[in-house]
Parts: structure tokens; C-alpha cells; sequence
């Protein structure tokens, strides 16, 4: 089976695009209930701080399970709590035979499930069509597993937890543990020195951007996620690629911000978190930057 997927690139982004539709299950699940999960450990610490200081104010408890895990309970309706069966679960095909409806209540399921499984689908097929059957292919496919997961918690809570962000800058720092620098292909960091400064600049150039725009307005610009993030893109993609993460992040935060604005009919104050947009500018460089890098310095050629 590993020779065969080896050896046919087609079967092998066949066989990662399936695994990424049950992938792209899982990570729905965990877009919900990291957050929620994350929510009670602070609860619980705040807690503690103001027991210690013997304050008589006290964070009320979630609605939540008191036994509340990525993978436990079983996902359920929130509506009238219908546990979901594994028939009900398959992904994106279980949604289209139900009619994107709760099978007992018929309270509509939101079109996000599907489009975050086929999201996964899709972008794991791409890199198994780009890295083939190799090491990066792997480190790909956990790239691209952060940033969907980030992104959408991002936008759901303006979150980019550390547990997910401060991991992935030890597995782009990682990557030359068990791959050599000459065997790096497409956009990764050529090695580790490329890697360690991009995560530094990575870091630092939002973070001088943040204080900048705080000095001068007095307002917060972005979360401190968003340093780390652009730290993690920095350590997969190395120094040299930041200035096209930062370009494309930038475009396309402006253009699907202001039709965000248009769509939703809001003002100069209505804010989207950064993150996702850090994150598809992160995967398009480590997927096409060295092509887009090459595409734009012909076009300057004489």
C-alpha cells in the first residue's frame, strides 16, 4: 500500500483527500469545544486567584458536561440534544442526505460543518499533489491542520490560543530533525538558520506594527496571537518568504474586510481578527511562494 501511494500521485492525493474529509470532522469539533475548554481552565484559575485574595465575587460555571474533552461526550444537537449517530456523522454526505437538518428536530445544521470538512479536503490534496509521498508532505498536511483550527477559532472568539500557536512554532523549527536541508523543496525554509530568523521576524514585525499603532491611536490593532502565528508561517517558510506572507495577508485582509463591511452593512468599526488571514497568506506561501516570488521578479525583469 505504501509503495503504491509512493508511486502514484494521483491514488496518494486520493487517498489524502479522504483522509482529510474525516480530518476535517474531527477539527469541527475541535473549533467548538477548544475554546469552551480553554474558557473553563481560566474560569477555574480566576477562581482560585480571587479565593486567595478572599474577594466574594465567583465566575459562574458553564452549561457544559461536567466530563467535557475533545472527544467526549458524543457530539450532540444543541437544540434538543439528539446524540449524533455514525450514520448522521459522515462527513460532508451525511449533511447533504439530511438536508443540512437535525434528524430528530430538523433544526437546521450549519453549511460550516461541510465546507470545513471539504476546506480540509481539499488543501490536504494539494500538498499531497505538491510534496508527494515524503517527510514535508507531512509537516504540510500539521501546517495546514493549525491553521484551519486557528482560523476558524479566531474568528469565532478573536483567539489564537497558545496551545495551538506556540506549538506550531516548534514543529516548523523542527522540520530539519528529520529532513535535510538540501532535500527541501517548494517554499520551506532552506534550513534552520532561515527558520529561527523567520520566526523572530515573524514575531517582531507585528509586534512593532501593534505598538506603533498603539502609540498613535491608543487602540489595539490586533492580538497578541497574531505575533505568534506570523512566527510559526516565519519558522515553516524562513525569513525570505515574510515579506510575501505580510503582502498577502495585508491584500487580502483589505478586500474581504470591506465586503465583509458591505455585506454586513457595518461601519469603520467593525473588526475582523487577523488570524485568518495570516493563515491563508502562511499556506498559499508554503504551497505556490517560490512560483509567485519567481512569477513577480519576471515581471520586473527588463
Amino acid at each position: 500500500m505504501i509503495e503504491l501511494l509512493s508511486n502514484n500521485l494521483p491514488l496518494l492525493a486520493g487517498f489524502v483527500f479522504v483522509l482529510g474529509l474525516l480530518f476535517g470532522s474531527f477539527f469541527n469539533v475541535v473549533i467548538h469545544r477548544l475554546p469552551v475548554i480553554l474558557n473553563r481552565e481560566w474560569r477555574a484559575t480566576a477562581s482560585e486567584i480571587l479565593k486567595e485574595a478572599h474577594c466574594e465575587v465567583s465566575c459562574p460555571k458553564d452549561e457544559m458536561p461536567e466530563k467535557y474533552t475533545l472527544v467526549t461526550p458524543r457530539s450532540a444537537c444543541p437544540k434538543c440534544g439528539h446524540k449524533i449517530s455514525a450514520f448522521e456523522n459522515v462527513p460532508v454526505l451525511s449533511w447533504l442526505v439530511l438536508r443540512g437538518k437535525c434528524r430528530s428536530c430538523k433544526t437546521g445544521i450549519s453549511i460550516r460543518y461541510p465546507f470545513v470538512e471539504l476546506l480540509t479536503a481539499v488543501t490536504f490534496a494539494i500538498c499531497a499533489w505538491v510534496f508527494g509521498f515524503s517527510w514535508l508532505l507531512l509537516f504540510a498536511l500539521l501546517f495546514t491542520s493549525y491553521l484551519i483550527i486557528g482560523s476558524f477559532i479566531d474568528y469565532d472568539h478573536k483567539i489564537l490560543p497558545d496551545q495551538l500557536t506556540l506549538p506550531l512554532i516548534w514543529l516548523g523549527l523542527s522540520v530539519f530533525l528529520f529532513i535535510e536541508p538540501l532535500a527541501v523543496q517548494a517554499s520551506f525554509a532552506p534550513d534552520l538558520e532561515s527558520s529561527v530568523i523567520g520566526a523572530l521576524c515573524g514575531y517582531l514585525v507585528l509586534w512593532s506594527i501593534y505598538w506603533l499603532f498603539k502609540i498613535a491611536t491608543g487602540k489595539e490593532g490586533m492580538g497578541h496571537g497574531d505575533f505568534k502565528l506570523l512566527a510559526a508561517i516565519g519558522a515553516f517558510v524562513g525569513f525570505k518568504m515574510l515579506p510575501l506572507v505580510i503582502i498577502l495577508s495585508t491584500v487580502t485582509g483589505a478586500v474581504l474586510g470591506i465586503l465583509a463591511m458591505v455585506i454586513n452593512k457595518k461601519g469603520r468599526d467593525y473588526t475582523i481578527p487577523f488570524g485568518p488571514f495570516l493563515a491563508i497568506a502562511g499556506w498559499i506561501t508554503l504551497i505556490w511562494g517560490q512560483s509567485l516570488t519567481e512569477y513577480y521578479l519576471n515581471l520586473l525583469a527588463p
